[in-house]
């Protein structure tokens, strides 16, 4: 089948674009033809089309989005406003269908959280209008999210985030969604967790990447913890600095921080930093430094995040919430250890699986900084935490997770298909 994925952007290093290329090379590997539409796409990604106004960042959107989410009172204006944008929207996708004779789509979280408003309306209409079979897969529902419950939409939010449609089946990548959605909606979702290609081992470190502690000032046995998400309040980072801070001088700890402020507003980064300096511990903040791939910017090479997690001792991945955890399976992957605030996900679908890790509840204590010395110092420990959750993410995280699952949901769509022929 010809198959495309709908997104406001599927480029970066976001998680949603990360797993939607890890389906869209699962897919292709399957036989379907895949296709990209989005605000922003990455260069030599799959074929497709590039429409800029289905970016969340596009001022004509930006400007609706700060009206619908700085009060209660409705404004008959805005709602208009929002439709005309969405019908200009449905207008350019039915395009993109119809050119590419496109037979599934599939909604990478723009039905999910309202960073889009006016894409939501538009893919809700376009797939009520033409039936279009659509997998919905829901990153981030909105009301997980505390700065989308002010607002003067709740009929479009309803209405569109996400639709309830025939043609339309949901996928979540947690069981609690999974709950929430049926409790609100009556719906039942496909859980698909977040995965990585655990059939194949990544290669050893080559020259390129065993330069990356030189050319960040970092010795050879000086201690990494690896903070591999972007800069944003969610990710807990103060208490990875706290960590930091704990664990004292006997050895020289680095924290080194990959990404950089997101798309979640606020002061967080510009206090962040303010709060290591206070904490007078040493912070490598290199979000310029990494990129998607490999290369140069200003005469500095520049690091793919593959580089770095080979150079890491441990990840910090103390997040208040998380829709599921792809830098944690990553973690798994890479076969480092783990220390983990206990989000959600992690306990109703991660550490269940069995991924063992340093665990905290939500504060970073001087047991804390204990544990992860304790475990840094016996390699043999490490190397048994970190082979087991790689099993463990073989078994439950793996590519094999999107082949059954995505498969099966496409098999229900092409047997509707021959039902109807």
């Amino acid at each position: 089948m010809r198959i495309a994925f709908i997104a406001t952007r599927l480029a970066g290093v976001d998680g949603v674009s990360l797993e939607t290329a890890k389906i869209a090379a699962v897919l292709a590997r399957m036989g379907h033809e895949v296709f990209y539409c989005a605000g922003e796409l990455e260069p030599g990604g799959p074929p497709g089309r590039l429409i800029p106004e289905m970016h969340f960042k596009h001022p004509s959107i930006q400007d609706v989005q700060r009206d619908a989410f700085s009060g209660t009172e409705p404004r008959p204006a805005l709602d208009a406003e929002i439709q005309r944008l969405a019908d200009a929207l449905r207008a350019e996708l039915r395009a993109f269908v119809e050119d590419f004779a496109i037979d599934v789509l599939i909604v990478q979280n723009a039905f999910a959280i309202p960073m889009h408003l006016p894409l939501g309306v538009a893919l809700a209409d376009l797939v009520a209008e033409t039936g279009i079979p659509t997998l919905a897969h829901n990153h981030d529902l909105y009301w997980e999210r505390e700065r989308f419950l002010v607002n003067r939409i709740p009929h479009i939010l309803k209405r569109a985030f996400p639709p309830i449609l025939p043609s339309v089946r949901h996928i979540v990548i947690n069981t609690v969604m999974q709950r929430e959605l049926w409790m609100r909606s009556g719906v039942e979702a496909t859980v698909i967790p977040n995965v990585f290609d655990f059939d194949n081992p990544p290669p050893p470190p080559d020259a390129y990447s065993a330069g990356f502690r030189a050319d960040m000032g970092i010795a050879p046995d000086d201690v990494i913890l690896l903070q591999p998400t972007r800069l944003i309040a969610r990710k807990g980072m103060e208490r990875a600095i706290d960590l930091v801070a704990l664990l004292g001088d006997d050895r020289i700890y680095r924290y080194v921080v990959t990404g950089e402020p997101g798309d979640e507003p606020g002061p967080y980064a510009d206090w962040l930093r303010g709060y290591a300096e206070r904490a007078g511990i040493r912070v490598h903040w290199i979000g310029d430094r990494i990129g998607a791939q490999r290369g140069e910017r200003d005469g500095k090479r520049i690091y793919a995040l593959w580089d770095v997690y080979p150079q890491a001792d441990i990840i910090t991945y103390l997040s208040r919430y998380e829709g599921f955890g792809n830098a944690l399976i990553e973690t798994l992957y890479f076969r480092k250890p783990l220390v983990v605030n206990r989000y959600l996900p992690y306990r109703s679908d991660i550490a269940p699986a069995g991924v063992q890790a340093i665990e905290i509840d939500e504060y970073v204590t001087e047991d804390t900084a204990r544990q992860v010395k304790a475990l840094l110092a016996d390699p043999t420990r490490v190397a048994a935490m970190t082979e087991h959750n790689y099993q463990v993410g073989l078994a439950h995280f793996s590519y094999r997770v999107l082949e059954e699952r995505f498969g099966a949901l496409l098999r229900e769509i092409e047997a509707g298909h021959a039902a109807q022929s």
